[in-house]
């Protein structure tokens, strides 16, 4: 079992600002990639970024040049996002790949003046 909570989210203006964060835990040496989505109400849940434990990342398009995916050694990885815009307002969930895939609870991101 793998346990994810995220944290960061919030109210920012356009072209700022927010790190998130997901911290694992529980079975965290079964966790091969950890990754973004993001939902707004309503709409399907999209991919923004992942990271595997070797190091590989990807992004959605629409990220990429303004949020950047990072882990650190204890199973946290976050989400640095720069240059946000309206249509980046949703919420955020982090998964994580291991023998099944495990969602944490999401974390609202508005962006608005």
């Amino acid at each position: 079992q793998v346990q994810l909570v995220e944290s960061g989210g919030g109210l920012v203006q356009p072209g700022g600002s927010l790190r998130l964060s997901c911290a694992a835990s529980g079975s965290i040496s079964s966790i091969y990639a950890m990754g973004w989505y993001r939902q707004v109400t309503g709409t399907r849940r999209d991919f923004i970024a992942a990271i595997t434990s070797g190091g590989r990342i990807n992004y959605a398009d629409s990220v990429k040049g303004r949020f950047t995916i990072s882990r650190d050694a204890k199973a946290t990885v976050y989400l640095q996002m720069s240059s946000l815009k309206p249509e980046d307002t949703a919420v955020y969930y982090c998964n994580a790949d291991a023998e099944r895939v495990y969602w944490g609870q999401g974390t609202q991101v508005t962006v608005s003046s």
